[in-house]
């Protein structure tokens, strides 16, 4: 019956995006894709929902270190009843991460402005421990009269395709914890309404059964010590390769990315002249370092700057 089949007509968008990704010309206009973008090329995401988004500065590319004064001075500013997006560890893309002491500023913040605190922590257990990891936002839930928490089990359960998590609210009181349920099943109603189980059951599953549990556990921790170890490494052979302390921050950065505060022209080079493919701000993926070739890669990082 299949030898009768003819080959599907390709998707028109689909081969126009590839045909502007590979046109070299740098003065391409790309009018196909059906997607809003700005003057700058950005497609507004939470616009959709009637919010002002207003960045704060937080990451320093020279040292690789958070900008916590400037992060702080910008959250100041911020109005009674403004949200603040947070990461709860393992920051992505940067890697760099807040401390305890920073932590209990925000808080104090927080509750001095009336701000609402958005914590989101996708990466738990992949910075300095499964429990260590939620020292932040536990220190906020203590503190803070209302709170909202996006947790992921994508990364540490690795069902990524299945997009498993959960949804948290801290309210002043049961009232409006209630009221807040509504309108999140309002918006799962209108967004999935019956999305399927399999991966929430596969969590459950683990994290109800005693050994289980401790075999999960036991693996996410090997796989945080690994990526602690690939770390050192790396900014070892990058110490060596260039002489300097100039990457050393990549070994106390946490979770799987660091952003290593090369140009787009540095990235580029290394893609066409050594194979290495990183996302053009600079973010790698530690768990994808070459355990075998740390100095070729250092080496070849290197090569690259100016």
């Amino acid at each position: 019956m299949f030898e009768d089949l003819q080959p599907a007509p390709a998707d028109k968008i689909l081969a126009l995006i590839g045909l502007y990704r590979a046109d070299p010309r740098p003065g391409k206009v790309d009018l196909g894709v059906g997607v809003y973008k700005d003057r700058d090329g950005k497609t507004p995401v939470m616009r959709a929902a009637s919010l002002q988004i207003r960045e704060y500065p937080y990451f320093e590319a020279a040292s690789g270190a958070v900008r916590f004064a400037d992060m702080m001075s910008a959250l100041a500013t911020a109005k009674s009843g403004d949200v603040v997006l947070l990461h709860g560890c393992c920051h992505n893309p940067t890697g760099a991460n807040l401390d305890t002491a920073q932590w209990a500023e925000i808080a104090d913040l927080v509750i001095e402005r009336g701000l609402l605190p958005f914590v989101d922590i996708a990466y738990q257990g992949f910075g300095e421990g499964l429990d260590a990891d939620a020292t932040g936002l536990r220190l906020l839930a203590e503190k803070v009269p209302e709170m909202v928490v996006a947790s992921s089990c994508s990364k540490n359960f690795a069902v990524y395709r299945d997009r498993v998590g959960a949804a948290m609210i801290l309210a002043k009181d049961s009232t409006q914890a209630d009221v807040a349920m509504s309108q999140m099943l309002s918006a799962a109603r209108a967004m999935y309404s019956m999305p399927p189980d399999h991966g929430a059951a596969a969590v459950r599953i683990v994290l109800e059964d005693a050994t289980l549990r401790a075999d999960w556990e036991a693996e996410l921790e090997e796989m945080r010590l690994r990526m602690l170890r690939l770390r050192v490494q790396f900014a070892e052979a990058l110490r060596r390769q260039s002489n300097s302390d100039r990457f050393d921050f990549v070994a106390s950065h946490r979770g799987m990315f660091s952003r290593l505060g090369l140009s787009e022209a540095q990235v580029e080079r290394l893609r066409a002249e050594h194979g290495v493919y990183m996302v053009g701000d600079s973010r790698i993926n530690v768990a994808g370092l070459p355990e075998d070739g740390m100095d070729a890669l250092a080496k070849a990082i290197v090569s690259v700057l100016d």
